[in-house]
């Protein structure tokens, strides 16, 4: 089993940007999906985006465009750049993992079984 840890949150005004990481460590991490998702409070968790093994991506539809997700093998890590960012991006932020083959996992977070702590973003106007 991997161990996911995220970091990179934080408090920024609607406009600014954050990066997020999550380091991986504990099991083969070339071997899995890795997806990041949220939950706002009051509210349940949605998927943002994932990258598969082989660095094909997907993301949600309110992302799209201004979230970039992003992984480096050498470091087992994978970021999701947040540009633009609106307060309805406020939440706290989990990275997924969970071993992929052809397009499976998604976004749908009953896909993953492997989760970090989260890491919150607050975006204010």
């Amino acid at each position: 089993q991997m161990q996911l840890v995220e970091s990179g949150g934080g408090s920024v005004q609607a406009g600014g940007s954050l990066r997020l990481s999550c380091a991986a460590s504990g099991d083969t991490y070339s071997s899995y999906c890795l997806g990041w998702f949220r939950q706002p409070p009051g509210k349940e968790r949605g998927g943002v985006a994932r990258i598969h093994r082989d660095g094909r991506t997907m993301y949600a539809g309110s992302v799209k465009g201004r979230f970039t997700i992003s992984r480096d093998n050498a470091k087992n890590t994978v970021y999701l750049q947040m540009n633009s960012l609106k307060p309805e991006d406020t939440a706290m932020y989990y990275c997924a993992a969970e071993i992929c083959f052809f397009g499976w996992p998604g976004l749908s977070s009953g896909e993953y079984k492997l989760w970090g702590q989260g890491t919150q973003v607050t975006v204010s106007s």
